[in-house]
């Protein structure tokens, strides 16, 4: 599992990776189930995670009960709630495998003192974090201005291996749909 996380670093730093098997070092591996838990609402975000295979659903419910999906992190993609993790308020969020997974987990104490000694694990978090907020942002702004039917095509031109990957309730929730309708606009195209 060691050996994709140094090629994804590898990939991301070039040949400034000096520090790079200590870094590896403090990440400790997870076998997650299907439907594990990583994070609840209401908890600390005390890891920063790195998915080697499978994928993660982040989502929140709101007071009737619903799931709202933010996000699906899949391999060699990094997952943490950037609130908890940073300022440790409880997490806003869940985070949930919806296949069998392998993770690599760093705390948040080795996660801050290796950014302090290797500024280019810190070059390379702030990459991944603006790239997280360019997505996000650019997924809100986009969702936003459509309907649900232009969200589906959206999602069908833009992210189609969701569509092999996940069931329709979680394709729904992604989209801000209920499934019924997915269902229904599925039959539109």
């Amino acid at each position: 599992m060691h050996q994709i996380l140094e090629q994804h670093i590898r990939s991301k730093l070039g040949n400034d990776t000096g520090g790079l098997e200590e870094v590896i070092s403090y990440f400790k591996p997870m076998k997650l189930k299907r439907n594990e838990y990583l994070l609840r609402e209401g908890e600390l975000c005390r890891s920063c995670y790195f998915i080697v295979s499978g994928a993660v659903q982040v989502f929140t419910i709101d007071a009737a009960g619903n799931e709202t999906t933010r996000d699906f992190i899949f391999e060699e993609q990094w997952l943490m709630e950037i609130n908890s993790f940073l300022q440790q308020v409880p997490s806003k969020e869940f985070f949930r495998s919806i296949e069998a997974s392998q993770v690599l987990a760093i705390s948040r104490e080795h996660f801050m003192e290796l950014s302090i000694r290797f500024p280019q694990f810190e070059k390379m978090y702030r990459q991944i974090l603006e790239l997280s907020y360019a997505n996000s942002i650019y997924r809100i702004n986009t969702f936003v201005s459509m309907d649900a039917l232009e969200r589906l095509r959206w999602m069908m031109d833009n992210q189609p291996k969701l569509f092999t990957r996940l069931s329709s309730k979680m394709i729904a929730s992604y989209l801000g749909i209920s499934a019924e309708t997915y269902t229904r606009l599925k039959g539109k195209l």
